[in-house]
């Protein structure tokens, strides 16, 4: 059955971010579980405006690492009963003994609710220094700044920690984990972690310039948080491309139907799309959150917490993914003029 979308009209959309300079290029799509309509106009670098924009680049999707590694990472070590989501972290895991942490639940963390700082993708280095294991330890002992379960509030620290939790109970590292439990799994052969090999990164949509080389970054993360990790954090540093996108969010929607069988299952995905936060507003599930002016009785439709440059959405009412992606960072980036596509493309992938 076909899709029921203003298909010129998306189009028209995205391509006026092309147009005004928003992003060089972008890649959307909107699907079901047998349907799909896909764009991708612009160019790839506009320094080669020969080479146009594919529906297979490759894409440092930042923000949405957090549910492309990390949240999937946990649901597997639940499915596994490695994890439990209601047992504060100091109980458990040596390193959160005794900090303000420890008195956190994983649960507190997928819900934004621990009481970590507000603070989203800063100088790490600045604030703690530039060894990856200063920084580790400086995420995991800095105070909280309210007691868990008392508001909620996005911070990019819960994704970090979590990333860190992930690779002490299953003694790998989050690249792998990510990889061999749900990306290899789901047949994502586009999604992994930078920097990229070369030939990987040739079809990677460059993003900001590096000021200490004054070169566009092209398959090395922009976060500097991830590079100071080496690449590999929990709240971004992670390349995919449309396909593998849409392989996760059909997943998501019916488990199972493409063949793959990663770590988590229907269970995992059912408690996160649901809200879970009770009194404290914005309503928010497992690091999933409804889209304001959706919710029970509704057409839901369900987001990741971390707006960036990759947008990622998905209806289980309607049966409906849709996928935003650009490289914005190459012009500056800024919240106004992609928030403003990023929210008519949702309403009209969804209408």
């Amino acid at each position: 059955m076909a899709l029921d979308l203003d298909i010129d009209r998306i189009r028209e959309l995205v391509g006026e971010g092309v147009r005004d300079k928003v992003y060089p290029g972008a890649v959307w799509a909107v699907g079901d579980r047998s349907t799909l309509a896909i764009g991708t106009p612009g160019v790839l670098d506009p320094d080669r405006p020969d080479e146009p924009m594919r529906h297979d680049t490759v894409f440092d999707v930042g923000g949405l690492t957090e549910v492309l590694a990390v949240w999937p990472a946990v649901g597997c070590l639940v499915a596994d009963g490695t994890l439990h989501l209601d047992e504060p972290l100091g109980d458990f895991w040596p390193e959160a003994t005794g900090h303000p942490l420890g008195r956190a639940t994983t649960r507190h963390l997928l819900t934004h609710t621990a009481g970590l700082p507000p603070r989203t993708d800063p100088d790490l280095g600045k604030l703690y220094g530039t060894h990856p294991r200063d920084i580790r330890d400086g995420v995991l002992r800095e105070a909280v700044h309210r007691p868990p379960g008392e508001a909620v509030e996005y911070t990019d620290r819960a994704a970090l920690v979590l990333g860190q939790l992930a690779e002490a109970l299953s003694g790998q590292g989050l690249d792998v984990l990510a990889a061999t439990r749900v990306w290899q799994p789901l047949g994502m052969t586009h999604t992994r972690y930078g920097p990229l090999p070369d030939e990987t990164a040739a079809r990677c949509a460059p993003t900001e310039l590096d000021d200490s080389t004054a070169v566009r970054l092209k398959g090395t993360a922009a976060s500097s948080s991830a590079r100071l990790l080496g690449g590999v954090c929990g709240a971004s540093g992670a390349f995919s491309a449309l396909p593998d996108l849409a392989a996760f969010l059909r997943h998501l929607l019916q488990p199972g139907q493409d063949g793959g069988q990663p770590g988590f299952g229907p269970a995992w995905i059912q408690e996160s799309l649901r809200i879970r936060t009770g009194d404290p507003a914005p309503a928010c599930g497992l690091f999933w959150h409804p889209v304001p002016g959706t919710g029970p009785g509704t057409d839901d439709i369900w987001e990741p917490h971390a707006a960036t440059g990759a947008g990622a959405w998905l209806s289980p009412q309607q049966g409906r993914w849709a996928v935003l992606l650009t490289n914005e960072l190459y012009y500056g980036g800024g919240p106004g003029p992609l928030g403003h596509i990023r929210d008519a493309f949702r309403s009209l992938a969804f209408a």
